[in-house]
């Protein structure tokens, strides 16, 4: 689920914001009335949305969308005539006064696009440090001399084992090499 956070001047309206978004299924992980407190609670977490005004107690939405981390996306909630200086600069907003099928859609289409990220992070192939790779290496190198087999049929049978286990290639090819060496 995606973390949000609400960042309002006024405490009032930040409740009532919150309230609005767990009513919807949305997780809010956070509330506050300062940048500073909502960067705090943000840079805890990998990803999510800081919701904000245009202006907040410390700073204003570009100083915060500045110090936020890499992985959290604004939604800015301002008057029309505010909105119209911050369009370019890959925050999303919405214009007050706020109707709620307004923020909850926008709110979904802004989660479902970090869930997204998230799965295409996922699917990316992790990338092994020269220890596994060495390990891997050897565990190859071993039953090729050990069992005659080729390169392209020790890798085989090292995945297959892998699969078979549950573990990753580098921790089989170690189970393989003190199998094989002791």
């Amino acid at each position: 689920m995606t973390n949000i956070i609400v960042a309002l001047p006024k405490p009032e309206d930040a409740r009532g914001i919150k309230n609005v978004l767990v009513r919807n299924g949305f997780r809010v992980t956070g509330v506050c009335t300062t940048g500073a407190q909502a960067i705090s609670l943000a840079d805890g977490q990998g990803d999510g949305i800081i919701l904000c005004s245009f202006k907040l107690a410390d700073m204003v939405y570009s100083e915060l969308h500045d110090c936020m981390p890499c992985g959290f996306e604004m939604l800015l909630l301002a008057s029309g005539r505010l909105l119209s200086e911050c369009t370019g600069n890959g925050i999303v907003c919405l214009s007050l006064p706020l109707k709620v099928n307004d923020l909850v859609s926008t709110v979904g289409m802004m989660c479902e696009g970090i869930e997204r990220r998230r799965r295409k992070a996922r699917s990316k192939p992790r990338v092994r440090n020269v220890e596994e790779e060495a390990d891997i290496r050897a565990a190859k190198e071993l039953l090729m001399s050990r069992n005659h087999l080729t390169e392209e049929e020790a890798h085989r049978y090292l995945q297959k084992c892998s699969m078979d286990s549950g573990t990753n290639l580098a921790e089989t090819a170690r189970m393989a090499l003190s199998m094989l060496r002791g």
